[in-house]
């Protein structure tokens, strides 16, 4: 299978037990979330809910019918001056890895968060000991913009997060893709 093979689409309500499942893989055997318990269905059900009252993209990769990758972009903070700022979020299936399909939903993440009318995007990768991810951001022109240190306390170990930040639109508004 290959990217183009492959539907980006919004996800539904049936989608959500496959983006737990996928969720959980990298809850129980990752750090590259900071869950310790896996998201349930229930909590996939409100934060699809809250993102589509926000109407920020909540977008799966379907292949064969199945969902077999995530991505969502919500709110980077809670407080209002933050309102067009937006964190992205990734996750594939363990076995639809290196396919392009992480590339396909960032692009797709990064065009419906502009079209939302978000201005900038925040990237939150954890220091996994694989550069896969901030390679991926980078080839969509996210920048470092700085390293956490220690930030995070998972499996055993203290985990670093890097920051990474893309422009969404320009000052005028216009879209930059």
């Amino acid at each position: 299978m290959t990217a183009p093979q492959a539907v980006i689409r919004p996800a539904t309500p049936c989608d959500l037990k496959a983006v737990a499942c996928i969720c959980a893989h990298y809850v129980r055997h990752s750090v590259a979330t900071f869950e310790e318990i896996p998201p349930t269905v229930a909590h996939w059900e409100g934060r699809l809910e809250e993102l589509t009252e926000r109407n920020l993209p909540f977008l799966v990769a379907e292949s064969d019918g199945a969902a077999v990758g995530f991505a969502h972009a919500s709110p980077w903070r809670a407080k209002p001056a933050y309102r067009h700022t937006v964190e992205d979020t990734i996750y594939l299936a363990p076995d639809a890895t290196g396919r392009g399909l992480g590339a396909a939903l960032l692009e797709a993440v990064i065009a419906e968060s502009a079209r939302a009318g978000m201005r900038q995007m925040i990237a939150v990768i954890a220091d996994t000991g694989s550069d896969a991810s901030r390679s991926l951001h980078r080839r969509f022109g996210f920048t470092d913009s700085g390293r956490l240190r220690e930030v995070g306390h998972k499996h055993g170990r203290w985990i670093d997060t890097f920051l990474m930040q893309r422009a969404l639109t320009t000052g005028q508004g216009r879209t930059v893709l």
